[in-house]
């Protein structure tokens, strides 16, 4: 079969590709236009996940295409060592335990740490979009895009005339590993990559010679580290805000803008959440599971692995499909329907399951939740801009809007006038 993440049904309706592949009578599938083995149904995605032994993660931040040798080659640059995302045991049992004593992984945690941060993002952003009310605003890179990258800025104590390039770097990042660029595109992200790379060393080389270091991350990780290369080393430190400073926003930003794009879409559930905003939490949870930010992700079996009666040869990679799993009549009650009230809501695959769970679940939940809250009392009138149509970016993971044009109208009884562009 082919999947063809890039176009047609897939890009504009996953869902109606993952029910085809739920429904047939193979657990596993073969998708010959990737070269990638799918993996969909709920039991069969969370054990991949728990088994890293038979379900590598070396292979996680490859592109899934043959980069072009100039685009190659300026990647070789970049000696960023795996800590978390794209490790195996011991290195990841080791640095995860590094990033477990240093960033905050509970609610409580969370919210006591970094809740104040949020909740001042939160407002700054909301007052700028109250302030353009009667216009049609861009609610992806006004809002959704630009909360996660400032909030993870102000945890690694990122200056804030970097945050633009970051944004920049990100993106492409998350293009070039998951995306189907072209050559010449693949060579300027790659350069991007790496600038991105050396950048983060330089955050902790700063640090380092900083001997009035703060309470950034970056600094907790150096005292966590304490001089000794075999807790940490000062090129880890590096690699943990290279992966942070993507994995920190980009997913969020997808919950933010795919929580208002469920609530925005049906006018009642919208109406609902202003009614009643202590409905929010489980509205964000019930987005995650419908149709996470991620809906893809990538491993490799180090040994031959057996499915149901198919056998996944060694060294395959494997597209574990968490937006599928998520739909899994096996597991969820009327999967297809949206309903925040759901009893099985949290079992969901969004975050990871496993040795690695996603870190950063607990901050990303406050982010949506506080969003989502402060934004139904101070525009309780927002509404979808007319004859409005999502549309995502093409990629096989990450599942990002391109843009979520809005009215804003800071009145939830709206008159008749008619939107003007900003």
């Amino acid at each position: 079969m082919e999947l063809r993440p890039f176009s047609g049904t897939y890009l504009t309706d996953p869902a109606a590709i993952w029910r085809d592949l739920l429904d047939g009578p193979e657990r596993v599938h073969y998708a010959e236009d990737l070269g990638l083995w799918l993996i969909t149904r709920h039991t069969d995605v969370r054990n991949a996940l728990g088994d890293s032994e038979a379900f590598s993660n070396a292979l996680t931040l490859l592109p899934i295409y043959d980069m072009c040798p100039e685009a190659l080659s300026i990647v070789m640059e970049i000696d960023a060592p795996p800590t978390t995302a794209a490790a195996d045991a011991p290195t990841h049992t080791r640095t995860r335990r590094a990033l477990r004593a240093t960033f905050p992984n509970t609610s409580a945690r969370v919210n006591e740490q970094y809740g104040a941060i949020v909740r001042r993002r939160v407002d700054e952003l909301v007052s700028r979009l109250v302030a353009r009310r009667g216009t049609v605003v861009d609610l992806v890179s006004d809002f959704a895009a630009e909360l996660p990258l400032l909030v993870i800025a102000d945890l690694l104590g990122v200056p804030a005339e970097d945050v633009p390039a970051i944004k920049n770097w990100s993106d492409g990042q998350i293009a070039l590993i998951w995306g189907q660029p072209e050559p010449e595109e693949q060579v300027r992200l790659a350069r991007g990559l790496l600038d991105f790379w050396r950048y983060c060393q330089k955050l902790v080389t700063l640090r380092v010679q900083d001997a009035d270091a703060g309470d950034d991350f970056i600094s907790k990780a150096l005292r966590y580290r304490a001089g000794d290369d075999e807790i940490l080393t000062e090129n880890e430190v590096a690699s943990f805000a290279f992966n942070l400073l993507v994995a920190g926003h980009e997913t969020t930003s997808g919950l933010i803008a795919h929580g208002l794009d469920n609530a925005l879409s049906v006018p009642s559930r919208w109406e609902r959440l202003v009614e009643n905003p202590s409905g929010v939490a489980a509205f964000v949870e019930e987005t995650l599971r419908f149709g996470p930010a991620i809906d893809g992700w990538l491993r490799v079996t180090t040994r031959d692995v057996a499915i149901g009666d198919t056998t996944i040869p060694a060294g395959s990679r494997c597209l574990l499909l968490l937006g599928a799993a998520n739909r899994d009549a096996a597991t969820f009650a009327h999967p297809d329907v949206f309903d925040p009230h759901r009893a099985d809501v949290r079992e969901h695959l969004s975050f990871g399951y496993g040795p690695h769970f996603c870190i950063g679940a607990a901050l990303a939940r406050l982010e949506a939740q506080v969003a989502l809250t402060h934004l139904t009392a101070a525009v309780p009138g927002l509404r979808l801009a007319p004859e409005h149509a999502s549309s995502f970016k093409p990629n096989v993971g990450f599942r990002a809007h391109n843009a979520l044009p809005v009215f804003v109208e800071t009145f939830a009884q709206m008159d008749d006038r008619t939107p003007r562009a900003a």
